[in-house]
């Protein structure tokens, strides 16, 4: 089964999804297909032996649709990462064309619209005795001219409404042009009429009201909301577009002994880069010479410049800011994390929470209840109010109802409402180094009650550090902690990385080490200009019948911190604590969970007095310790028993089953191994703080989907009752097809705006 993603040509509604989703479902050897209004593609799942591309295509140009080949395609980026910008500013560049093409029209309408206000409102003064009426050369100039108007306007600007009228008649496929071209058509061939055989029917009808002003005014707000639409929805796909531009164009390649500047594409794993200040880094990488100070902000909403230094990971997309550094590239192309965020981003915003699910179905059956609402009302204003009217006035009543209708009611609204959103706070996320897989997760996160968080390299740094310092000889702190690197140096074990990356922090002299051997299980000893010092746990102090009260260590290891000590064949020197330390960021983390009403639990594999220790330092409600990997599903599931919606933040790999289980799982990602795929959302560099970020970014995110689809329903059910005149025998309201336009334009262009305003929403 081959999965593919297209973009949409000529969709611009809900109804259009649901036509292109309905008909490309029809086609043989189809399985799945989903239609993302908001991103203006398709995502479909198909049997490339029984269907094509072309194929849908065949189905779907008749109705005013086409398919577009991405270069994202179904695994949602190119290996090229070229494909992708061209792509993008070529669909940038449409947009634009479009856009000015339509603010050309709008332009050309500006003198007839205002006259044909202009008209409009005298003629209401009018009736009110507010003016005169308009003398008889006025009267007869505009009885003539806004004909013309009304013809430019409708055959010109309003073209795509006739052709969504046309394809209703001609496939009985209608969408929101269908609703407007019928609406605008009948107002304008009923006031043709009016003109052309006025004398003939002046004894049946009001010859005297005619709707060429309608037809202008509403096809000209209409084309205004939806080029404000568009320029709004340009700006909710801003997340991607600096993205993409994060990527170097060029790189720095050392080959054989030249410096050549090479295309990005062309860098191959193990290449050797140059980065000067100030430039972008064009792949990720290592660095094996120099060092520096990296902007990361844009990858992971990070504001300071990192340091690094040799062996340490180098991102695409981030700015080196004043060194100068050589680094290897170990993922280039597709591989790079920056190509993952933007996948991940892409997708993401591409796909559907399950909230959207109510406003689908309603959009798909929307447009023809609104033509059947539409003609019922005409008739009956013609049947019931001829009897209390008279055939002349009902007639001119229903037919401003009929068009009021078609023209109020709003399926992009509805079809825009949940898609903007989501683009939006999924883009704001990415900004933030929060990336969220896909919207349903997003919505799930909004709901949790209670965080599972797991120990070490989630509320811990994931790596021993060296954290006390106890000297009890002669030796300054720096001597003490030279000769224990120096010794150190010469081991493999994790602890002694900690006690040698602190060295090199303080910047402390690693000496020679004569006569070294390893003491299997205790420790090791070797010589320093002719001493013999000795490093290692208690058995080895032991061995050395070395006096040293190991009371003074106690109240360390209850903590969970790991002693070395350092001693000669004569007395214990001091000794150092290493431990897996607490981010800085975590407790504050878990007091801004608790103010968002959530329980948080630790959950960890460590024994229950150092785990309960450190939870009471940031304050954790609850510890799960001697927790096995292979049982922390079960606990998971437990606490799902209990009525619980769980989040689990862990490190994304030995916690895959657990985060799998959790209603969202949350990896920590770790620089450039980042655990994308094992998790609901990721969080880049491990940084828990942005679990809270993430949580409110759901809320908001939310919030915002629930307003607009409060007013995309509202628009239409308190705007069709009153354009069909349900409340005219009560208060004498029947709402102009005028204020319709103005309405069903405000529709759109405000849900697209209160989208936009998530992204100054403060997290």
């Amino acid at each position: 089964m081959k999965k593919e993603i297209y973009r949409i040509k000529g969709m611009h509604c809900a109804s259009c999804a649901s036509i292109i989703e309905k008909t490309i479902k029809k086609i043989n050897g189809v399985e799945d297909v989903s239609v993302n209004s908001g991103m203006e593609n398709v995502k479909v799942s198909f049997d490339d032996s029984q269907t094509n591309f072309n194929q849908f295509n065949k189905k779907l140009e008749p109705l005013g649709y086409s398919l577009i080949v991405s270069a994202v395609g179904s695994t949602g980026m190119s290996e090229n990462e070229n494909e992708i910008h061209l792509e993008f500013d070529q669909l940038k560049n449409e947009k634009f064309v479009e856009l000015k093409e339509m603010h050309n029209k709008l332009l050309s309408l500006i003198p007839i619209v205002i006259i044909s206000i202009f008209v409009m409102i005298w003629d209401i003064f009018a009736q009110f005795k507010l003016v005169l009426e308009m003398s008889f050369f006025w009267s007869e100039f505009f009885h003539h001219l806004l004909p013309l108007f009304a013809t430019y306007t409708l055959f010109i600007v309003g073209k795509p409404y006739l052709f969504g009228l046309y394809r209703f008649f001609r496939y009985s496929k209608a969408n929101m042009d269908t609703l407007i071209g019928l609406g605008t058509s009948v107002a304008f061939l009923y006031s043709f009429f009016i003109s052309a055989f006025g004398e003939s029917l002046k004894n049946f009808i009001n010859v005297n009201q005619n709707y060429y002003d309608v037809v202008i005014v509403v096809i000209v707000f209409i084309t205004l909301g939806k080029y404000l639409e568009m320029r709004s929805k340009l700006k909710t796909g801003d997340a991607i577009e600096k993205l993409l531009n994060l990527q170097a164009k060029t790189a720095l390649v050392v080959r054989g002994e030249k410096e050549i500047e090479i295309s990005v594409n062309d860098v191959k794993h193990n290449d050797l880069i140059i980065v000067k200040p100030g430039a972008k880094i064009p792949v990720d990488g290592i660095i094996i010479e120099g060092s520096s100070y990296i902007d990361e902000s844009m990858v992971t909403g990070e504001p300071m410049p990192i340091s690094k230094k040799i062996d340490d990971a180098v991102v695409a997309g981030t700015i080196n800011t004043t060194g100068f550094f050589t680094f290897k590239a170990t993922k280039v192309g597709s591989e790079t994390l920056l190509a993952h965020i933007i996948k991940m981003v892409e997708e993401a915003q591409g796909s559907k929470a399950p909230i959207q699910a109510l406003a689908d179905k309603i959009s798909s059956v929307f447009v023809p209840i609104v033509l059947i609402i539409a003609f019922i009302t005409f008739a009956l204003w013609l049947i019931v109010g001829t009897q209390y009217l008279g055939f002349s006035q009902a007639l001119s009543f229903g037919l401003v109802s009929f068009v009021g209708i078609l023209v109020i009611a709003c399926p992009c609204a509805l079809g825009l409402a949940t898609p903007t959103a989501i683009i939006v706070g999924v883009g704001k996320g990415a900004k933030e180094g929060i990336l969220i897989k896909d919207a349903a997760t997003l919505q799930k996160l909004h709901k949790i009650n209670i965080v599972v968080i797991d120990k070490t390299g989630t509320i811990t740094i994931g790596k021993p550090t060296l954290v006390d310092i106890q000297n009890f000889s002669n030796l300054k702190e720096k001597e003490m902690i030279s000769i224990l690197a120096s010794l150190e140096k010469k081991s493999e074990h994790p602890i002694a990385h900690a006690i040698i990356n602190y060295a090199e922090e303080k910047n402390i002299n690693i000496t020679e080490v004569s006569n070294f051997e390893g003491i299997q299980g205790k420790g090791l000893r070797g010589s320093i200009n002719n001493i013999e010092y000795f490093v290692g746990n208690v058995k080895l102090i032991r061995d050395l019948n070395v006096s040293f009260d190991i009371s003074k260590i106690d109240e360390f290891t209850k903590q969970g911190k790991t002693p070395v000590i350092l001693a000669t064949v004569e007395a214990v020197l001091g000794f150092v604590m290493v431990a897996d330390e607490i981010k800085a960021e975590s407790k504050q983390a878990v007091v801004n969970i608790h103010k968002l009403g959530i329980k948080v639990v630790m959950m960890t594999g460590d024994d229950e007095k150092t785990a309960k220790y450190m939870a009471s330092i940031i304050g954790i409600d609850e510890v799960m310790a001697n927790v096995l990997p292979e049982d922390k599903l079960l606990k998971i599931k437990e606490l799902q028993g209990k009525g619980y919606t769980v989040a689990m933040a862990g490190d994304g790999v030995n916690d895959a089953p657990a985060l799998a289980q959790a209603d969202v799982g949350i990896a920590m990602g770790t620089g450039t191994d980042v655990a994308i795929e094992s998790a609901g959302i990721t969080l880049l560099y491990g940084d828990i703080s942005k679990l809270v970020k993430a949580i409110k970014l759901s809320k908001i995110t939310m919030r915002g989907i629930k307003q607009n689809l409060f007013w995309a329903f509202i628009y239409n059910i308190v705007g069709i009752p009153l354009a069909a005149g349900l409340f005219y025998p009560i208060f004498g309201w029947l709402l102009s097809p005028v204020f319709a336009g103005v309405a069903m334009a405000l529709s759109s262009v405000s849900v697209v705006g209160n989208s936009l305003r998530i992204k100054s929403k403060k997290l």
